[in-house]
């Protein structure tokens, strides 16, 4: 059986010793056996390990990757799998938020745009009727998540600024085209993050990269998890 020092395992990822000690501390790794000087001594099933450790890390971030190691150490591959589909959970989730903005943007970008609100915060009512809605449908739109104005800190009455008045324009456009007010909430999210419907149209080539690089890191860690899983001198195996 081949063995390895912590070097060994660090120089082949660019590593330092420590971190390798630290990730067999955490438990990513194996307990490593000790010379009767106290040297850790790694095995095969280590550097699988590591390999798989750091494989998953930019898949599923590295709370989960932790957590998948640790299952996977503990033999509890139940566990890890059930991790690990939360993952693809996500993502196929992602995908379909992406979907969605991008639909909408098409949406939003087929008419003409709302004009932009420069004026003093408008109150619930107001802003109501700017659109010519009802002051509970505005309240259910902030429900939904969709909104989400300051408060006057005296009274306590709701106060919506430019950009809120943004995003209840393209909320009342979405719902005439009837998106569903948890995709149009997922829609603002982003209008929101991006500064505008201009930007997050510029934006969503890169987000749909991610997104294809997470789902080929995914396949990535697969490989490197069945290698760990099927190496003879994991610990607990016989």
């Amino acid at each position: 059986m081949d063995t390895f020092r912590p070097s060994d395992l660090a120089r082949e990822h660019g590593l330092s010793t420590q971190a390798v000690r630290n990730y067999e501390r955490d438990g990513f790794l194996p307990e490593a056996a000790r010379t009767r000087s106290g040297y850790r001594v790694y095995t095969e099933a280590h550097a699988a390990a590591l390999r798989a450790f750091l494989a998953l890390v930019p898949a599923y971030g590295y709370a989960a990757a932790g957590r998948v190691m640790l299952a996977l150490n503990g033999n509890d591959t139940e566990r890890a799998l059930a991790e690990i589909d939360r993952g693809h959970v996500q993502l196929v989730r992602d995908r379909e938020t992406l979907d969605a903005v991008r639909a909408a943007i098409g949406h939003l970008t087929a008419g003409p745009p709302p004009a932009r609100f420069t004026g003093p915060p408008l109150t619930v009512g107001e802003l109501a009727r700017r659109l010519g809605v009802t002051a509970a449908t505005v309240r259910h739109w902030e429900d939904a998540g969709i909104l989400a104005p300051e408060r006057e800190p005296v009274t306590g009455y709701r106060l919506y600024r430019h950009e809120d008045v943004r995003d209840a324009e393209l909320a009342h456009l979405l719902r005439r085209g009837d998106y569903p007010l948890e995709r149009i909430a997922a829609v603002v999210r982003q209008v929101r993050t991006a500064g505008g419907t201009e930007e997050l149209a510029a934006a969503l080539d890169g987000w749909g990269r991610r997104l294809t690089e997470r789902g080929l890191a995914m396949l990535e860690a697969a490989a490197r998890v069945s290698a760990f899983l099927h190496v003879g001198d994991r610990p607990g195996i016989s």
